[in-house]
């Protein structure tokens, strides 16, 4: 008791704190948990969106198919669907070339002028009793020398893409009205008329020629040294140049090849229409650059595919052939057509 309390009396001892045990890794395992079951989910979205992005268009093509076949019972014969084929072969012929020209990051607008050009001087030798065959390479040089044209002015005179081939689309279309003196030129034979309304084994002798301009197209791009330098010019044009791709010669030659297969489908319509009209082609280059947006190849170049062109140019060809059998006023045909095309191009840039 020195000078204080007993110790009995001094009170409780303070509690002391108690420090409890922390869970080994049991927030981390929640934690853990969490993020796999997102890591999952980012998966899946990622996975769902590929297969839209590879197969988008394929899924389309199929489910406008279905609709159009329940609304229309005359839709999915095999006259329709020849029918059909014979309609898009040219369109997507002028598309073949036209993806090539995208893939590098350009654009063509000439090649409804081209084509009308090509068909007038085809028709013109035709009509003064030359060879079939002389008139139609004449008509499919021209073609090319005109694309090689565009190509060079591009290229050497670095002017744009949009503004060379609008100059082009002008002087070629005057050029035919020149030609033509602004009249159809008829009294083509029989055997380049086959050409565009001629069969083989019941099929469409224009959707062959459509077959053959694809497959050849596929191989190109894929299999040849010009197909890499294409996608290789369209995804960085000056790394191209760096690694000693010769830009210059491969993008003249790209805009040739357009102008090539638009002188094909002049061959096509010409022989189809028996005759050489003027006015033939007038817009052509928006269904064309449509069918090749609609088949995934993106406008800025580097991305793309031929086959997804075709499914592009067959979904334009659906869209008219079913909305005429659904006896749809053409002009609303135009907004429906367009429509699809903004939806599609939308998607497809939410996809990427």
């Amino acid at each position: 008791m020195r000078g204080g309390l007993p110790r009995s009396s001094r009170g409780p001892k303070p509690l002391r704190k108690r420090s409890w045990p922390r869970p080994r890794g049991g927030c981390r395992v929640q934690s853990n948990r969490t993020a796999s079951e997102a890591a999952t989910r980012r998966v899946q979205v990622v996975g769902v969106r590929d297969v839209l992005r590879r197969f988008g268009i394929a899924i389309a093509f199929l489910l406008l198919v279905v609709v159009l076949s329940t609304l229309s019972e005359s839709f999915l014969t095999v006259s329709n669907i020849l029918n059909i084929a014979r309609q898009v072969s040219i369109n997507a012929v002028i598309a073949a070339g036209m993806t090539f020209v995208i893939l590098t990051g350009g654009i063509d607008l000439s090649v409804g002028s081209v084509l009308a050009y090509s068909g007038a001087i085809m028709a013109g030798l035709l009509s003064t009793g030359k060879p079939v065959v002389l008139s139609i390479i004449a008509g499919l040089a021209l073609g090319a020398i005109l694309g090689l044209v565009n190509g060079i002015v591009i290229t050497k005179g670095k002017v744009q893409p949009f503004i060379a081939t609008l100059g082009m689309l002008t002087i070629a279309r005057g050029a035919t009205l020149v030609y033509t003196d602004g009249r159809p030129i008829t009294g083509l034979p029989d055997a380049f008329v086959w050409l565009g309304a001629g069969e083989v084994l019941r099929v469409p002798v224009p959707v062959i020629i459509m077959t053959l301009v694809f497959t050849a197209s596929y191989l190109i791009l894929t299999q040849t040294v010009l197909g890499r330098y294409v996608y290789a010019i369209g995804g960085n044009e000056e790394a191209a140049r760096l690694s000693g791709v010769n830009v210059t010669f491969y993008k003249s030659l790209v805009y040739a090849i357009s102008g090539l297969t638009s002188a094909i489908s002049a061959v096509i319509l010409t022989a189809r229409l028996n005759s050489a009209q003027p006015t033939a082609g007038v817009a052509f280059e928006l269904d064309a650059i449509a069918a090749v947006v609609l088949g995934g190849t993106t406008l800025a170049g580097g991305e793309g595919s031929i086959g997804g062109t075709l499914l592009g140019a067959f979904i334009i060809g659906v869209i008219n052939n079913g909305l005429n059998l659904l006896n749809v006023n053409p002009f609303y045909q135009q907004v429906v057509k367009g429509l699809v095309i903004l939806l599609a191009v939308l998607l497809d840039r939410r996809l990427r």
